[in-house]
């Protein structure tokens, strides 16, 4: 593996690739990413190993990471403005920053982040919910940080 995977582009983008809705929305910005400063790294292939990255697989599942070109750990939606701005998009990413928009965005992604594997029929019930903070406590109350079976076909 390189010793600093991103060299070549702006922003590394780690991403589930076994959510169906993860999935479109990074082939999309793949598509739009025509300069390639974006790098896309799917957290559910095969090869994947969260901890040659200093991080569990429990933490990258639990919400969007981005690394930046100086080694810089971004989560949430601070990743998809950067994917965004990154492919042309910055005037939609600036409205992103205004306040109580930027407030509405952390806190929409939060919810999706914790219920993503079941709205994306990934699982059902409240086993699967994801935590969505740093510490990923699985003791925590009301929460169980849980990540479903990798399936590879």
């Amino acid at each position: 593996m390189n010793s600093d995977p991103t060299a070549d582009h702006d922003l590394e983008v780690f991403f589930d690739g076994g959510c169906p809705l993860c999935r479109r929305e990074i082939g999309l910005l793949q598509k739009w990413d025509r300069r390639r400063k974006i790098r896309f790294t799917d957290i559910d292939a095969p090869g994947f190993r969260a901890e040659d990255l200093g991080k569990s697989h429990e933490e990258f599942m639990s919400k969007i990471y981005g690394r930046l070109r100086n080694g810089t750990w971004i989560q949430g939606v601070e990743v998809f403005r950067r994917m965004y701005g990154a492919v042309g998009f910055g005037w939609i990413v600036a409205v992103t920053r205004w306040p109580g928009i930027s407030h509405l965005m952390d806190a929409g992604y939060r919810v999706f982040a914790q219920n993503r594997l079941r709205l994306t029929g990934r699982c059902h019930g409240d086993a699967c919910k994801l935590q969505c903070n740093s510490s990923l406590d699985p003791n925590a109350q009301g929460q169980r940080a849980m990540t479903p079976p990798r399936t590879h076909t």
